[in-house]
């Protein structure tokens, strides 16, 4: 008898790619066989995505249940304070080097966590390959999550060529490197020293020439002189709504502004976005945070006029 979960539908030729993906994610169910569905393959998923809808899968056989966790490169990072899990989960996956259980939330101006290592390797830090790209990260010097890939592709793909891009809190730079690929200009700032330091080597790690690297606070922005930008990323789920009037001021008439935003509620931020700009909004969920809560993206298209 099948289970119905929630499910991720794929056209047959992007199924191989997008299983990988999901992998890498953590969110591809690995207790259910994927199925075809006409030209499509549809993928069995941990916890609802953008995109999602609910679907029937068979269960594949028994297997020993491991732990969840969310993989980031060759790291897995666990929920629960759990060695012997730690061991089963690193032997399971060949590809993994190390499993760390996160002592603290993302905390402080930096971002960070505090981990404890749980199995293998004693190291935070790794190597993320995303749609052909590859980050260096060490995540206890800087924040990453892997479940934004997808997203980061998304802007990628609205994005016209030539664009003048800021990326107001780049962290190791996937947002800003992603975005390199089409952007005339990418100015990638963060407060981190530490994040900064990577950021600048994964500009080298992946030769983009027109990414421009600062330590700088997104605050203090606005009063260096830019010439107005076509795109600004604000992904500071935690802090970013308050930086939307900086955001707005940086960004040109009839660009947009990309805000990353924890929430309780739908809508909640359009208060403070309404105070800055009358334009086009549309907001979307991304992913599942914690009960009650949801990672959010606002999408605004900055008129000044309406200020």
């Amino acid at each position: 008898m099948g289970k119905e979960q929630w499910c991720l539908a794929v056209p047959k030729r992007e199924a191989e790619q997008t299983r990988r993906r999901l992998l890498e994610e953590g969110l591809l169910d690995r207790n259910f066989r994927p199925r075809p569905e006409g030209d499509t393959v549809l993928f069995p998923l941990t916890e609802e995505v953008a995109g999602a809808t609910r679907c029937e899968f068979e269960a594949l056989p028994e297997r020993a249940e491991l732990p969840r966790h969310e993989l980031v490169g060759g790291i897995a990072i666990m929920q629960e304070d759990d060695p012997e899990g730690a061991e089963r989960l690193l032997s399971s996956r060949p590809s993994l080097q190390t499993v760390l259980f996160p002592e603290t939330a993302v905390e402080g101006e930096y971002r960070t966590r505090r981990f404890a290592v749980l199995a293998g390797v004693p190291s935070t830090r790794t190597r993320v390959t995303e749609y052909g790209l590859s980050f260096d990260v060490d995540l206890s010097l800087a924040y990453f999550s892997a479940r934004l890939a997808t997203e980061r592709q998304r802007v990628l793909g609205v994005m016209e060529e030539g664009e003048r891009v800021l990326d107001m809190f780049a962290g190791v730079g996937p947002f800003a490197i992603t975005l390199a690929r089409r952007a005339g200009l990418v100015i990638a700032a963060d407060l981190n020293p530490a994040a900064v330091h990577l950021l600048v080597h994964n500009i080298a790690l992946n030769r983009a020439t027109n990414v421009v690297p600062m330590l700088a606070d997104a605050a203090h922005l606005p009063r260096l002189g830019f010439a107005p930008f076509d795109r600004v990323v604000m992904n500071l789920p935690l802090a970013a709504p308050q930086f939307i009037p900086a955001a707005a001021a940086l960004c040109r008439e009839g660009g947009t502004l990309h805000l990353y935003a924890l929430e309780g509620q739908e809508g909640e931020f359009l208060p403070l976005i309404r105070a800055v700009t009358q334009g086009e909004v549309a907001e979307r969920h991304v992913r599942t945070y914690s009960p009650g809560k949801w990672h959010a993206v606002y999408d605004i298209v900055v008129e000044k006029g309406g200020c």
